[in-house]
């Protein structure tokens, strides 16, 4: 049986989760119930980082011992991850016993192997980073980049691990390895090793920090907390004592923000080649959720609460969303206009449409029981076809990680149930008396929407558990019976239930006329209005004119998703000479449809007597790349 090592970060306890913590934690979940659905052994590790500096400043201004906040904030992880019914295998506490060990039998270890040494040392210390920071990662201003506070100059005499010995060999390693992905943060590690690597320091005196592990041979001293948390991995699955661990180390897959690139793509593999442990098996690094267009963080004072969130308008819709909204790799702007555009554009009006449609239908022609199926013709076996290859894709994509690519592709097939139901038509078909036909239409979509429900399952696991009971669906999923097209039993109760998806209602019209008021009154915008627009650079990868519509042209964008935008501009360009084109388009506009074509954007233009220019980056842009 194939296995897979998943795991997410250890969330550092000085603050609560946020929407930043959950993202990272729902992904992985998400990737373990797909590796389920396909059969495989997943062991999927998460927890929380409770030492070092920032623990126990924060413990001394509340009033609180380390260990008493620690608990208090890694029992609020736990409390939201068992909310949003994560599956995890182990969550882990690094103040556990069996963590301390394991710590402490490394150190043990690569001092006597001669990799530790002592050395007197004087730095910038970053108390938010609780490391020494090089000039190169300051600003302007001598900050540190990450939390905006200028470095403190200390001095001290410390214990270091030479990380420059080991350099080539890591860069060699990378270089030959497909090890960290998205690409681009593999040439940044690569750059980051272009030049010497300063020793790492991974002690703290006992005099200024007491909060931590202390070194096994040094009593005066405690861990560096990277130099702690890192060994996680090693303690979740077990290491050195459960024979299993091994097993399972073979098949690591670490899931992280790019803020803590460094630590797992430098500090850590030289860690595991100093030990003499293989190097783990993939680094997947996502960027960051943005309020504002700043990194949500509690100094920041922008952060977004999973569970309020949640509560107000579903967990399955907030999976949805965070899945579908990012491309993995890059950063992606959160902002409630968008969550709620996604929640009734793609769940209310697509998925939930075609759901409530065919199963109302189902009760009231059929008295709420699967209909049978009584001979396929040409246009449903083509709409069946087209259901399964976009299935395909779907797993393909989710499995590369690009969720929001393989949502959008089973989008179109849940798009084109819409479509096929209107074609067919069954409450007509019914009152023509063609009763068998109309039955084997519903039939087609209840299977098709069990197959939806099946493979959205590791993205929506609720509404996909609802969904499947109320058609009386009782096999074991997997990924197989997404393909299996006679897999709900003929007869069986097949309830409508309540929406799965009830739509947001927009503001009220009186507050739009406000706000529209105030805009004249002003004619100016402010700079926060101003940042809700989501400007993007977009390249257009297909183009085609709308049937009998002269002006109308539907073009396929990478932003860097794939969209869909209709746009009036078939009088000045040919759709071939679009064909590569960037542009620059408005991506959280509300969608719409135009002649009956879904449009998720708009491209921006000028004009004048001459005519119509579309806006275009001076030079070549990566898809997706924010216009500021």
């Amino acid at each position: 049986m194939m296995r897979i090592y998943l795991t997410t970060p250890i969330y550092y306890v000085n603050a609560y989760p946020h929407l930043g913590h959950a993202y990272t934690t729902l992904i992985v979940d998400g990737i373990a119930r797909f590796y389920r659905l396909k059969n495989w052994q997943v062991f999927f590790l998460t927890g929380t980082d409770e030492h070092g500096d920032k623990i126990q400043k924060t413990a001394k201004d509340k009033g609180l011992s380390p260990q008493a906040l620690v608990d208090e904030i890694s029992e609020s992880f736990k409390r939201t991850w068992d909310y949003f019914g994560i599956g995890y295998s182990r969550f882990i506490r690094t103040t556990e016993e069996t963590h301390k060990k394991t710590v402490q039998r490394v150190l043990q270890q690569l001092y006597e192997k001669g990799e530790i040494y002592q050395d007197e040392y004087e730095g910038l210390y970053c108390v938010g980073c609780e490391r020494f920071l090089t000039t190169k990662e300051l600003d302007e201003q001598g900050r540190c980049k990450d939390h905006q506070k200028t470095p403190e100059l200390i001095k001290e005499r410390n214990y270091f691990f030479n990380l420059e010995k080991y350099r080539s060999w890591l860069k060699d390693y990378i270089q030959k390895n497909d090890l960290i992905y998205p690409v681009f943060y593999k040439e940044e590690v690569l750059h980051m090793l272009e030049e010497e690597l300063p020793p790492l320091c991974i002690s703290r005196p006992k005099k200024r920090l007491e909060w931590g592990i202390e070194l096994p041979f040094d009593k005066d001293y405690v861990t560096y907390v990277w130099f702690d948390a890192l060994l996680n991995y090693l303690t979740g699955i077990g290491y050195p004592e459960d024979p299993n661990w091994e097993d399972w180390w073979k098949e690591s897959h670490h899931f992280i923000a790019k803020d803590i690139l460094k630590p797992h793509a430098v500090y850590w593999p030289i860690m595991l080649k100093a030990l003499g442990l293989p190097v783990y098996k993939k680094l997947f690094v996502h960027g960051y959720w943005l309020v504002d267009r700043l990194k949500m963080s509690k100094s920041l004072g922008n952060i977004v609460d999973p569970v309020t969130l949640s509560k107000t308008y579903g967990k399955d819709q907030l999976r949805y969303f965070l899945f579908r909204e990012m491309a993995f790799g890059y950063d992606a702007e959160f902002s409630f206009e968008a969550f709620i555009t996604r929640i009734n554009a793609d769940l209310a009006n697509d998925y939930g449409n075609l759901v409530y449609r065919t199963l109302n239908l189902t009760e009231k022609y059929f008295n709420s029981c699967v209909p049978p199926l009584n001979g396929l013709t040409e246009e449903d076996q083509a709409y069946l076809d087209m259901v399964k290859t976009a299935l395909e894709d779907y797993h393909k994509l989710f499995s590369e990680l690009q969720f929001h690519r393989a949502l959008e592709r089973l989008w179109e097939a849940i798009r084109e149930g819409n479509v096929y139901i209107d074609r067919q038509a069954p409450w007509s078909l019914i009152k023509k008396g063609e009763l068998d036909r109309a039955g084997t239409v519903l039939r087609v979509l209840l299977e098709v929407i069990k197959s939806f429900a099946i493979a959205l399952s590791p993205v929506m696991p609720e509404t996909s558990q609802i969904l499947l009971e109320n058609m009386s669906y009782e096999r074991p999923l997997s990924w197989e019976e997404v393909f299996n097209f006679k897999g709900l039993k003929e007869g069986a109760a097949a309830k409508k239930g309540k929406p799965l998806f009830p739509r947001i209602e927009d503001k009220p019209k009186e507050e739009e006329k406000v706000v529209e008021e105030k805009k004249e009154e002003t004619g100016f915008i402010s700079i926060d209005e101003f940042r809700k627009i989501d400007l993007r650079v977009g390249k257009i990868v297909a183009a085609e004119k709308v049937p009998n519509a002269d002006k109308l042209l539907r073009l396929e964008v990478l932003c860097p998703e794939k969209r869909q935008i209709v746009s009036g501009i078939a009088q000045y360009y040919q759709p071939e000479e679009l064909i590569g084109k960037e542009v620059i388009i408005v991506a959280n506009l509300k969608p719409s449809k135009i002649r009956g074509i879904l449009s998720e954007g708009m491209l921006l233009a000028a004009k004048d007597e001459k005519g119509l220019c579309l806006v275009t980056p001076e030079k070549e842009m990566a898809p997706g790349a924010k216009v500021s």
